[in-house]
């Protein structure tokens, strides 16, 4: 339990899209053993997709699986870092008038997030003694990482671009995949059963080369790790984040214009249609990311889909409740999205009979 003057413990799970973050974030919470922790999920795009997902595991709900109010904090806008004086203050004032009634608190940060000012941000006198950062958690996507998508030298990530006509030259992924490790107390390398040893070793030292020796590298599958791992470090992040250099340290300010978020609304689709199409659209624009919910005809589960480059994951998460549209609603991030050639494609799986 949570004492009144102890600083409230903050695990901030930060990494690139599709690494694993809200499925880390499940498993905690799956397996709290009476943590009373408060959530803030972070989104980038229109639609809240990350946190649609965390409310259809019965995360925020009571046993009856109605949505408690203030259980689940969920930001508008894309970027923690870029909103926090207009959102994350106001969170965190609300749970700090709840304090005694919580125990740790996660935040998930967008996928296009830097985790260093959010860090920093707790150093403000209006919370500074009342949470603490207890770690950084960056979770990294094994297999994409073993794929070379972001590799730590930026001279080999430039060459293995050219190569590639599907990807943007230009893209500072790599920067900021490297930020995000800089800020990490722990890596999570993530999807480990989908590697090799050879893969999985390639991975870890390019990751080492970002990370000062205390920092642990552990291997995860589904991000299932003991939570006395996960939490209660005792980092107190915050205190030394000045320390850690990153990418856009002498910068002003940022923003994320090269990305684009869009999301597409259907009606019910054929299934094996959607994943063959969004494959072929992923080989034709630069798509870093599909996530959404689709309705299948004639079936009374929702199809939770995710995709990240080239890979798709799809399964059916819970039944559609009484009253809701059964739609299909998709999110794509990525860079020069043309949302009519998107559409346009995506129409065509979308004239199937009932």
């Amino acid at each position: 339990m949570t004492q009144s003057n102890a600083k409230i413990p903050v695990t901030i799970v930060t990494g690139f899209l599709g690494s694993g973050k809200t499925t880390l974030l499940r498993h905690i919470l799956g397996n709290a053993e009476g943590r009373r922790i408060a959530v803030v999920v972070n989104e980038f795009g229109e639609l809240g997709i990350d946190g649609d997902i965390l409310r259809g595991c019965g995360i925020g709900c009571d046993d009856e699986g109605n949505e408690r109010e203030g259980a689940l904090y969920e930001l508008a806008n894309g970027c923690v870092c870029c909103t926090v004086q207009e959102e994350f203050l106001p969170v965190m004032l609300q749970l700090a008038e709840r304090r005694d009634q919580i125990d740790a608190v996660l935040i998930e940060t967008s996928g296009l997030a830097l985790p260093k000012p959010l860090v920093q941000a707790f150093q403000w006198p209006d919370i500074a003694n009342i949470f603490t950062v207890d770690s950084v958690v960056t979770v990294v996507d094994g297999p994409a990482a073993a794929s070379g998508q972001f590799a730590a030298n930026p001279a080999q990530v430039d060459v293995q671009r050219r190569a590639d006509p599907n990807l943007d030259h230009e893209s500072p992924l790599h920067e900021l995949f490297e930020d995000q490790l800089s800020a990490a107390d722990l890596v999570v390398l993530n999807k480990t059963d989908l590697m090799d040893a050879a893969a999985r070793a390639q991975v870890e030292a390019l990751v080492r080369e970002e990370l000062p020796p205390e920092v642990k590298i552990v291997g995860a599958t589904e991000g299932k790790l003991p939570l006395a791992l996960l939490l209660g470090q005792g980092r107190a992040a915050e205190s030394t984040i000045h320390l850690r250099e990153s990418h856009h340290d002498h910068e002003e300010d940022h923003d994320h214009d090269e990305f684009d978020s869009l999301v597409i609304e259907l009606p019910p689709v054929d299934r094996d249609g959607l994943i063959a199409v969004l494959a072929a659209l992923v080989e034709q624009h630069t798509i870093y990311r599909v996530k959404g919910f689709v309705a299948v005809p004639n079936k009374p589960m929702r199809l939770l889909v995710q995709g990240v480059g080239r890979r798709f994951d799809h399964h059916f998460d819970r039944r559609w409740r009484d009253g809701e549209a059964q739609r299909t609603r998709l999110v794509f991030i990525g860079e020069d999205l043309d949302e009519g050639a998107l559409r346009k494609a995506l129409e065509g799986v979308a004239a199937v009979p009932a």
